[in-house]
């Protein structure tokens, strides 16, 4: 307590003191200090919904930024023409000379074409003829790996050297399919053996092609009747004329008939599972809200049973001079203190569930920083909450039922 002289009567009077931000922690942490294993309880609740709401958001940012990075190694800069149907519902073949049309737009810099075969692969000639396994056999001229931005498992790519030999390429899930381990071994297309010069790796951005053995376009040819006639172009363009490049492509590659020409955009399906990354990690946040509210209650509930238990200590306080206010503080900011506590537990336990998931998948580490300020401040938010009902029935205790109750 305070004294003051009043300036009117010269009276005496007492007022109480105040508490600076110090007090204010020392009082609302003497419940903590008493009470550790009861502390740590309570708090496991609030750090549970925490990590989990951290762990959540953090590995659906990690998947999300693995993917911008592979689309950004990928390119979005790569769009692929197809043959489609006439007015009538027939269908339709490129020009055998549109590579080389698509390769004159301007802003055009790598076009790689495929060309289907009517033709089914096989280890050997005693497998039958309906077992492909689902591999497509395809024609393929030397720069459609470059323009996919594709590298080799192993081998060599087709080349003005094996052109017209009976050499094939195969994607590796086709490699997987038939049993191929490496370059060397032979497969059996169209009634003769090719042996396999390489294998490619995963390419993302055509599926089908790590689907299907790929031959020479000469061989194709020469050795299996291909009619020379594309069925997919592949082309890269500059990051600024994609849009006009994709304007153009039909009207060049088919001047006479454009509309038999389809146009797509093969980044466009990892682009939308990046946006659409963060769909189920609602319903998991929700899961995680849940679990933190059910934290706020065990520290409410924790925090009713301390005023109950601590009777005689507020009596004695509110009878040394204490205020209702300096009461309902002190048990609000100790509301506070054991869900920051919790808050701060659950955020190193997210992130480092978030690190374990990143390291094991080879993905970033990504812990967004809104995600930290916005977990710890729903925190403080379920700590004040839960501390409010405790706090006022704390300070509407009188002084002399508080002593009694002892």
């Amino acid at each position: 307590m305070s004294r003051a002289t009043d300036r009117r009567t010269g009276l005496t009077r007492l007022s109480p003191a105040t508490l600076g931000p110090r007090d204010v922690l020392h009082v609302g942490s003497a419940g903590l200090r008493s009470r550790p294993m009861r502390v740590v309880l309570s708090a496991l609740g609030i750090a549970i919904g925490i990590a989990t709401m951290i762990a959540v958001v953090g590995i659906s940012a990690s998947s999300k930024a693995q993917l911008l990075e592979k689309l950004d190694a990928l390119g979005t800069n790569m769009l692929v023409a197809t043959p489609g149907q006439s007015m009538f519902g027939d269908d339709v073949k490129l020009p055998k000379g549109s590579p080389g049309m698509l390769g004159r737009i301007a802003g055009v810099e790598q076009v790689g074409a495929t060309g289907d075969l009517d033709q089914s692969v096989r280890r050997t000639e005693k497998i039958p003829k309906e077992e492909t396994g689902g591999i497509t056999v395809k024609a393929a001229d030397d720069g459609l790996l470059r323009t996919l931005r594709g590298t080799m498992a192993s081998g060599a790519w087709l080349n003005a050297a094996n052109d017209r030999s009976p050499s094939v390429v195969l994607g590796h899930v086709s490699a997987q399919r038939l049993g191929i381990t490496g370059a060397g071994q032979q497969v059996y297309i169209g009634g003769r053996y090719f042996t396999v010069i390489g294998i490619i790796d995963p390419l993302p951005l055509a599926p089908e092609i790590e689907r299907s053995a790929l031959l020479g376009w000469t061989a194709a040819s020469n050795l299996l009747a291909f009619d020379g006639h594309p069925t997919s172009l592949y082309e890269r363009s500059t990051d600024a004329s994609v849009h006009d490049v994709r304007d153009l492509i039909p009207r060049t590659v088919d001047p006479e008939n454009p509309h038999n020409v389809q146009v797509t955009d093969p980044s466009s399906a990892l682009q939308a599972k990046a946006e659409t990354e963060g769909a189920f990690t609602n319903l998991l946040l929700g899961l995680g809200g849940v679990a933190l509210l059910v934290g706020g209650v065990g520290v409410a509930n924790t925090m009713i049973i301390s005023v109950l238990e601590r009777r005689h200590e507020i009596g004695l306080r509110r009878s040394m001079g204490a205020t209702r206010g300096q009461i309902r503080l002190q048990f609000v900011t100790e509301s506070l203190l054991l869900s920051g506590l919790g808050g701060i537990a659950g955020l190193v336990l997210g992130a480092t569930a978030t690190y374990v998931f990143a390291a094991s998948g080879g993905m970033p580490w990504v812990v967004p920083p809104w995600a930290v300020g916005g977990g710890f401040g729903a925190t403080l938010l379920i700590g004040t909450l839960a501390g409010l009902y405790p706090a006022v029935r704390a300070a509407r205790l009188s002084p002399t039922l508080a002593l009694q109750a002892v």
